[in-house]
């Protein structure tokens, strides 16, 4: 017995020591759908003692991605397992303002969507922010909103996602700690975040209706879930920060009431995960202990070969130099790994010692297929990769997997179909139908709504003009038109109606292809950031058709697949496995390509958060690369495009 309450003290103590950057309780699954589940049975448990009290369960409910989990899992409880929301009373976190109730953007329409609609709720105890009210009565609803709350006795669990400013609910960045429910002016990142939703960032509105920090506070329980990679930064910033009112979140750290439930990705830049020597001795395999000396150097901005005993004893490290010192040959193997990750032949050297080289020298000539997400990402991504293949000899095939057509703009439609009618005109071709198709498009542009889907004939013409553009820039980089691939999945087209739209005929489609070139190297978007996104869709369709071939295929086992990353973000330096350097004509090479794609440039439908154009945006990122390596005391290239290998 003292034994096992040794073991168990000791176990909480090194808990505690790994955890002491956490400035609150944070709980963390393997996945959004272990951590959805979790938090909807804690929901039902909450509701069931509530009902079995004679009592009712009053809920404070958000919305956005982050909850949908949950909310499908309460409904199956419902459903499956009798579930009764009956007497349950909820109030939502915010809506936009103004937003009518039936817009497909409104959090009316969301809840209904993801939860009311499904369940025994009473419509009269479900409460949601009026986006309808007129701008003089908004301030006296909101105070009528907070009595509301408060003649039910208040919140027992507010459940909370967090946005990349860090707001909870609408408290953008300036918020007060004691704020109640008001109307508020919605931060530049957020509505560039809200873009896709609305069919652009010029129809997001500016404003909304939120409960405020003090309002939430009041809740008995509060749980703030957040999923993916993409959260990463303002977790550790909310869990691990100073309490400011630069990031609302942080405030939570003043509650005894609340509880971070993550799943790994969004918990991957917490200091016990991140950099864990410093909070814990570690197992020092290869991959942490390179990681460990590149982020060493760094952090004393210095190369790595100049690395000390004392840089390691004064930065967590000195057990890594105890364990596996001296700290200079450690210093050498790892200034070594870095090294051999570089190649000017990402096909593989012919006739030459590939032990310490990323890519295979056999064959000499590889069939090597690139693909592309969007009809842009591989000259934007891996463009100067892509034309070293072909310049290099190998076989060099690209597949576009969708057709982009909805990063097009409607002005676009109008001139291309203006051409195509002058066209027709001046070879005495009739152009009676062409016109008739053009006004009906112009009269449609002209009453579209936002996010509305386009007609079939708008959507053709935008996916002929990504098409065109395609075309000229894989031509450009040296491929004859027959290892030009249009694929056209259509989980792209079906998934702006419906979701969960990958099927069948997506993967049927990709392994037809892959069938067809047998290839030695694939290259694909290893974007995951966005749980969402295009880009990992199709990922996960290209593994999803390689599982399949390597049952019965056997130049399945010879093939390698290397991932590349989009505009917005690299390869952390660790984490790269193979790094093609640029020359500078190599970079204008590469440039051009980007500029065959005119409908991208100068601005872009769904530009994120960042205002550079992509062809900008491409060569700062691969000139940090460089410069990372450069400092990292390696040579100095003017670019590097960095990959990572999957094996499957």
């Amino acid at each position: 017995m003292n034994d096992q309450f040794y073991l168990k003290k000791m176990a909480r103590l090194n808990l505690l020591e790994e955890t002491r950057y956490e400035k609150l309780p944070v709980t963390i699954y393997a996945n959004k759908a272990d951590a959805s589940l979790a938090i909807a049975g804690r929901i039902a448990a909450l509701i069931r003692k509530k009902q079995k009290l004679g009592e009712r369960a009053v809920l404070g409910l958000a919305t956005g991605v982050t909850p949908i989990g949950v909310y499908a899992e309460l409904v199956r409880l419902h459903k499956e397992e009798g579930l009764s929301f009956n007497g349950v009373v909820t109030f939502n976190l915010d809506e936009y303002y103004p937003m009518k109730p039936t817009s497909a953007q409104s959090y009316v329409t969301f809840m209904n969507e993801n939860l009311f609609s499904h369940i025994d709720i009473d419509k009269k105890d479900v409460h949601i922010p009026k986006g309808t009210l007129d701008k003089d009565k908004v301030a006296e609803w909101c105070l009528d909103y907070e009595k509301k709350i408060e003649s039910v006795g208040g919140l027992d669990l507010q459940i909370l996602g967090i946005g990349r400013t860090g707001h909870i609910g609408f408290n953008e960045p300036g918020s007060a700690p004691n704020s109640g429910t008001r109307l508020v002016t919605l931060d530049d990142l957020t509505r560039n975040d809200a873009s896709r939703d609305f069919g652009g960032k010029q129809n997001v509105p500016t404003k909304a209706i939120t409960m405020g920090i003090g309002t939430i506070f009041k809740a008995r329980e509060i749980i703030l879930m957040a999923w993916s990679a993409k959260k990463a930064p303002i977790i550790k910033k909310a869990v691990e920060g100073d309490i400011s009112g630069d990031v609302p979140a942080t405030y939570l750290q003043l509650s005894d009431h609340v509880e971070f439930v993550l799943d790994e990705a969004a918990a991957s830049e917490l200091t016990r995960f991140d950099t864990p020597w410093l909070v814990k001795d570690c197992s020092w395999d290869s991959n942490l202990k390179k990681k460990a000396v590149i982020w060493l150097a760094t952090t004393v901005n210095k190369p790595i070969l100049k690395l000390t005993e004392e840089d390691y004893n004064n930065h967590g490290m000195a057990q890594l130099a105890v364990e596996q010192g001296p700290v200079y040959n450690i210093n050498i193997d790892i200034f070594n790994q870095v090294q051999h990750t570089i190649t000017g032949w990402p096909g593989g050297k012919p006739d030459a010692d590939d032990i310490q080289r990323p890519e295979r020298a056999t064959p000499a000539k590889k069939r090597s297929v690139i693909f592309s997400p969007h009809p842009d990402d591989d000259v934007i991504s891996m463009g100067g990769t892509f034309i070293r293949l072909v310049d290099q000899g190998h076989d060099v095939h690209v597949a576009y997997q969708t057709s982009g057509n909805t990063a097009v703009w409607d002005d676009d439609v109008i001139r291309y179909m203006e051409f195509a009618t002058d066209f027709n005109k001046s070879i005495g071709a009739d152009t009676g139908k062409l016109k008739t198709i053009y006004q009906d498009m112009r009269t449609f542009i002209s009453q579209k709504q936002p996010n509305q889907v386009d007609t079939p004939e708008i959507a053709n013409v935008k996916g002929f003009i990504r098409k065109s553009e395609a075309i000229s820039g894989a031509r450009y980089a040296g491929l004859q038109d027959d290892h030009i691939h249009f694929m056209a999945l259509p989980f792209y087209e079906i998934g702006k109606t419906q979701k969960d739209a990958v099927g069948e005929k997506d993967i049927l489609l990709t392994t037809n292809l892959l069938q067809q070139i047998k290839p030695h190297q694939i290259f694909a978007a290893g974007d995951f950031a966005d749980p969402h996104g295009t880009h990992v869709v199709c990922f996960h369709i290209i593994l999803a058709a390689l599982q399949r071939l390597k049952q019965t295929e056997t130049w399945v086992k010879d093939c390698w697949l290397w991932m590349y990353r989009g505009a917005w973000h690299e390869f952390a330096t660790y984490e790269i496995e193979m790094a093609v350097p640029l020359s500078p004509q190599e970079v204008i090479r590469k440039r051009n390509a980007i500029f065959k794609h005119q409908s991208q440039k100068d601005r872009a439908v769904f530009p994120g958060d960042d205002a550079r154009e992509f062809w900008v945006r491409a060569e700062d990122r691969n000139r940090e690369t460089a410069r990372c390596y450069d400092q990292l005391g390696l040579a100095e290239y003017e670019a590097m495009e960095a990959f990572v290998r999957w094996k499957f």
